[in-house]
């Protein structure tokens, strides 16, 4: 019988994190009305007979709250970096000038940010069963232990801490869809 079994809630936490990185990043490729580079990340272009992330074929910037720049290095893959804007679902109009690809943002109707609310409230949803995944394993790993010959007083100082770590993440996923939200609604 071991007097110390201890849970990896470092491991629990940095999977966790994980979720919520990953809600961070669907919730930058959500169009806001605001001009943003992360927006173009998920674009992908025909370059060189690979698939080639947008970022890595030119310098994205943003001039002005409504415009995204993309300076194509290469004169060859400016047609198709504008064709794959063109077909990324973004519902951008690109606009050539030279190796400069503009992106004008335009303003978002209500029923657009209605649906883009709940687009981000999808994306929280899938997070926090991320969460609770993560939380069932640690559960899972105390119940183990118990059987490995852990007290039950641990086994409860243990459930806690999952517990408590569980709804620590909830609460940042619950804060961060409704920041995200507000910066939808926002006109």
């Amino acid at each position: 019988m071991s007097d110390e079994i201890e849970i990896d809630t470092d491991d629990l936490e940095r999977r966790m994190k994980g979720a919520m990185e990953s809600l961070r990043h669907e919730f930058a490729s959500l169009r806001t009305g605001r001009a943003s580079a992360s927006m173009v990340e998920p674009i992908m272009v025909d370059a060189y007979g690979s698939l080639t992330p947008i970022n890595q074929i030119g310098t994205v910037n943003v001039p002005e709250p409504r415009m995204v720049t993309i300076n194509i290095w290469d004169k060859a893959l400016v047609g198709k970096a504008e064709k794959a804007i063109r077909e990324s679902g973004l519902g951008i109009n690109p606009q050539l000038n030279g190796t400069i690809i503009m992106l004008p943002i335009p303003e978002l109707n209500e029923e657009r940010r209605r649906e883009l609310t709940r687009v981000a409230a999808q994306y929280a949803e899938h997070a926090r069963v991320a969460i609770r995944n993560v939380r069932r394993d640690g559960m899972d790993q105390i119940k183990k232990a118990k059987g490995s010959g852990m007290s039950e007083d641990d086994q409860k100082f243990w459930e806690t801490a999952v517990q408590e770590l569980t709804d620590k993440m909830i609460a940042s996923v619950d804060q961060a869809l409704e920041t995200k939200q507000a910066e939808i609604m926002q006109v």
